[in-house]
């Protein structure tokens, strides 16, 4: 009989007052890995990660044997179901999301155009809540290129910047230019609309021109004309300033009204100045730019008692010109921290927008600096900075999604979303200020509050915060009220995954089983009804049933929060090298990650864990991540990699592998981040000019990316420059002589030292060209070659060869080879199913979409199966099946394509825009939506 671990420790009482009430997981949605050829840099598209953190009650094992060791490393309990949450997502949700993409859509293509920067930035919102953070970055450079205000334009560069996450390479500058338009500091404080120009080279490189040159003209002209041209003087004290009448007149209309209007200082050569509050200085300096209209002569001190005096008596001119001088003194965060008063005390706009951006560019380390939160925090600061104008929204926007990163629950992060809230003017800014409100408070435990937030934000129109309030009610007692809430949500709305999942909380028995299952069908990328049915199974002594059920969604979606779960699991049944494994992934996707409650860091699990299982030397390590590789283990590959950094944490080649694996898992955050590593650890500067080469590529700068391995080559030839050359260049359609060129730049990777490792992706993707230039035979060496060496993936590639033969037998074998090796092997079944008849085909997707739910082809395939046997409403309900949930490019197409057939083209309209807000140059989608809109007008006429 199986022992029963609930069974004796429950008297226990270990850390008993340390137990948590609830847990709290962030649920990103994950998008389709896909295998490719040159194209394919690690195999897989990548997705970020989004940081976990748990909060689980543990009761440890019976002592008996090993299970003393289990009691020492689960000192807080097992997991219990009643415990459980899910987090509310921080973010915009819509009941009907492909309508709310269809929408901003029409209107970003309908509005003024110096009105697309403000709905880019909506369309930003919208994608923040996606999971691919390419198409939020590309919302955010578009805001960016349709931004006329200097406000606006140092708001966005700033954020562009930090999305880049620049400020974790070491030796970089906050004020260092990309040396585009777009993100250079100085193009920034440029005010007007020029789109066209925003992608150009910028002008950093440039002189500013010849400085003493200027200071020599402007001493020249103010000794020898000043008393040439005098016809009237000032008195301050002692000193008298010899001017020019006209000259000063022309300041303002109160100089020309004093000096010309009938007053008695008219009709007076020499004017008592000295109860003005203004120093001689500043009245030479006065003097001078009425004559010059240059500052470059005088001290800072000065120009700031010129900037005074200009406000003081209204002169625009000269405060402009002020304020454009000392804006251009601006370039580090002491400047800033200097002027920045001044700017506002004297409502100076580009010398606040100047340093304004030294502290935006300094952005997440601001955060922390309490003298420059001063600036934003306030209703008083927001009003200062309005003053100036430089308080918006967008400024808000970006500050408090920083903070929540940084930690959800401080004071500076409630400060900066209220100061959102009183930015909000817009329906859809009001309904993200509350609800993100809602959720901050809520996790600081301030339910009344709260629920206020979450009402507010419904007011404004966001449904999704019910969810909110329906929690709130529930930790202040009211479970019932809160159930009846989720019940009326369900039933007045289309049903979506996160509405039962909400309700789930609130039921018990078979109805919350029934709710979480039925979550699942509908949204199976939610991980809280996985891990409630995996710690459910716990419950019963089912610990193998357990680790299947968070196996489910681990095989498609990795997070730390399931990764800590199955550790869990893993120490109960005393399977510690699992537990090991999962505890280095984990880390690596969230080196900080805290478990137990918060109360164990990560890295200490690990040492206590490293006694019970077999020691490696790094020979074997090497060996073990060989293994696991060719395997198609990614996590496996991860655990090893970590294991190697603790040995070697400056080895930047470990980072890099490091970065391809987090790809391949889709952890894009996790991803650049070990690749920002990775280059700040190299060598030498061909090493780092590798890296800093994928950096750009990743990022979307692919012409930056070819230069810098082209500077790389020039200095030593190496495999991974040769192959970032290839592959960057593999990113386009290849023409014949294109393709000719990638070949030689492989082929020389090839020739270059490197492990078998890359060697075998290097064959992978030049047998992937061969096959794209006809040449088989070269491709399928190529395949064999790499297989020689373990790299398995490589079998897709043969097969795909043995297809073009007309072998199809022989393809389908080498995609049951790829099926039978890879731990991770959704792909391959997708993969066989071309090679096969329909029934198989069936049968193969079908085990795809149960591995891997977000790869799109099987609905795609499945859809068309339908179509073709005139089922076109199942056809179109097989589609919006994966489009509840994953709103993809190819399958909204698909659906249009399958509307118009139907004659639906109000449905066809709607899903091409909606494609069209996902990737606005598609043009298949663009073709579609001009004939659907004809018709549509014709019907309508």
């Amino acid at each position: 009989m199986q022992h029963n671990i609930f069974t004796t420790m429950r008297s226990l009482k270990i850390m008993d007052g340390c137990k948590g009430t609830q847990v709290f997981a962030i649920n990103p949605s994950g998008t389709t890995p896909t295998n490719g050829g040159v194209g394919d840099k690690v195999g897989h598209s990548r997705v970020n990660s989004v940081r976990s953190r748990s909060n689980w009650s543990f009761q440890a094992p019976n002592p008996t044997g090993n299970n003393a060791l289990v009691e020492s490393l689960l000192p807080y309990e097992l997991p219990s179901s009643d415990l459980l949450e899910p987090q509310i997502e921080p973010c915009l949700k819509t009941v009907d999301f492909v309508e709310t993409l269809a929408d901003v859509y029409r209107r970003i293509e309908n509005c003024p155009q110096f009105e697309k920067s403000k709905m880019y930035v909506e369309q930003c919102a919208i994608f923040r809540g996606m999971s691919d953070p390419k198409l939020f970055r590309r919302s955010l450079r578009s805001a960016r290129q349709h931004a006329v205000d200097v406000h606006t334009k140092v708001v966005l560069a700033a954020w562009l910047r930090y999305e880049r996450r620049e400020d974790e390479l070491v030796g970089s500058s906050s004020m260092t230019c990309c040396g585009r338009n777009v993100e250079c500091p100085k193009a920034s404080l440029v005010a007007g609309y020029d789109p066209e120009s925003v992608y150009d080279s910028c002008c950093c490189s440039r002189s500013g021109g010849d400085v003493d040159g200027e200071t020599a003209d402007a001493d020249e002209e103010c000794s020898t004309s000043k008393e040439e041209e005098a016809d009237m003087s000032f008195y301050i004290g002692e000193d008298e300033i010899m001017c020019v009448r006209y000259k000063i007149a022309s300041l303002s209309t109160p100089f020309r009204t004093m000096l010309y209007g009938g007053f008695t200082e008219t009709r007076r050569q020499k004017i008592n100045f000295s109860q003005n509050g203004v120093s001689p200085e500043a009245m030479r300096a006065v003097e001078v730019f009425s004559r010059t209209g240059k500052l470059d002569s005088f001290e800072v001190r000065i120009v700031l008692d010129l900037l005074s005096f200009s406000n003081r008596f209204c002169c625009d001119e000269l405060k402009s010109a002020c304020d454009a001088h000392l804006a251009s003194l601006v370039c580090e965060l002491e400047d800033a921290m200097v002027l920045v008063d001044y700017g506002l005390e004297e409502t100076a706009y580009l010398l606040v927008a100047a340093c304004l951006q030294v502290f935006l560019r300094e952005l997440p380390n601001s955060v922390h600096n309490p003298n420059m939160m001063r600036l934003f925090c306030s209703s008083e600061a927001r009003q200062r900075l309005a003053m100036a104008g430089h308080s918006s929204f967008v400024l808000y926007y970006f500050l408090s999604q920083i903070a929540m990163e940084e930690d959800m629950k401080s004071n500076t992060t409630v400060m900066l979303l209220e100061r959102l809230g009183e930015c909000a003017t817009e329906g859809w800014e009001k309904q993200l200020a509350f609800h993100q409100l809602g959720v901050v408070m809520l996790e600081r435990q301030e339910y009344k509050d709260a629920q206020c937030w979450f009402e507010a934000a419904i007011e404004a129109g966001h449904v999704y915060s019910m969810v909110g309030v329906a929690r709130a009610k529930f930790k202040r007692g009211h479970k019932y009220v809160a159930y009846k809430q989720m019940n009326s949500l369900i039933s007045e709305n289309t049903p979506v995954g996160w509405m039962y999942q909400e309700r789930s909380l609130y039921s018990n028995g078979k109805e919350k089983m029934m709710d979480l299952n039925t979550a699942t069908q509908l949204d199976p990328t939610l991980s809280y009804p996985y891990k409630y049915r995996a710690v459910s199974l716990l419950e019963e002594n089912q610990i193998g049933s357990a680790i299947t059920e968070i196996n489910k969604i681990i095989s498609f979606k990795v997070s730390p929060d399931c990764l800590e779960l199955r550790a869990w699991f893993s120490i109960a049944i005393e399977d510690f090298e699992g537990a090991l494994r999962d505890v280095r992934a984990l880390l690596t996707l969230d080196p900080n990650y805290m478990m137990f409650h918060g109360k164990l860091h990560g890295d200490h699990l690990v040492e206590l864990l490293q006694p019970l299982v077999q020691q490696w030397s790094q020979a074997d390590c090497w060996m073990q991540l060989y293994d696991r590789w060719s395997s198609v283990d990614d996590i496996g590959s991860l655990a090893v990699v970590h294991h190697m950094l603790a040995n070697d944490p400056g080895k930047s080649l470990l980072r890099f592998r490091q970065s391809l694996l987090l790809l391949r898992l889709n952890c894009q955050k996790s991803a650049m981040h070990s690749l920002r590593l990775a280059r700040n650890h190299s060598t030498s500067e061909h090493e780092r000019l590798v890296y800093e080469g994928w950096i750009l590529y990743d990022t979307g700068h692919r012409e930056e990316a070819l230069a810098k391995a082209e500077e790389s080559i020039s200095i030593q030839r190496s495999f991974e420059a040769f192959f970032l050359k290839a592959y960057a260049l593999a990113d386009s359609n290849l023409d014949s002589e294109s393709s000719t060129y990638v070949i030689q730049l492989l082929e020389e990777a090839l020739r270059c030292p490197s492990d078998g490792l890359r060697k075998g992706q290097a064959l992978n993707n030049l047998g992937s060209v061969y096959v794209d230039s006809e040449k088989l035979d070269l491709a399928a060496d190529c395949y064999t070659n790499a297989l020689n060496i373990k790299h398995t993936r490589a079998h897709q590639g043969l097969a795909r060869v043995y297809h073009l033969k007309n072998q199809r037998k022989a393809a389908y074998d080498e995609m049951t080879k790829l099926i039978e090796k890879a731990r991770n092997n959704a792909s391959a079944y997708e993969k066989r199913s071309e090679y096969c008849d329909r029934d198989m085909a069936k049968n193969d997707l079908s085990m795809a979409t149960q591995l891997d739910p977000l790869r799109t082809y099987p609905y795609r395939y499945r859809a068309a199966v339908l179509m073709d046997d005139h089922k076109e409403a199942e056809a179109i309900e097989e589609l919006s099946k994966a489009i509840a949930f994953k709103p993809d490019l190819q399958l909204l197409h698909l659906r249009a394509a399958f509307h118009e057939s139907m004659s639906d083209f109000v449905s066809t309209v709607r899903d091409c825009e909606a494609a069209l807000c996902l990737d606005p140059n598609h043009a298949d989608t663009h073709e579609l939506y001009g004939k659907a809109r004809e018709r549509l007008n014709e019907q309508q006429r």
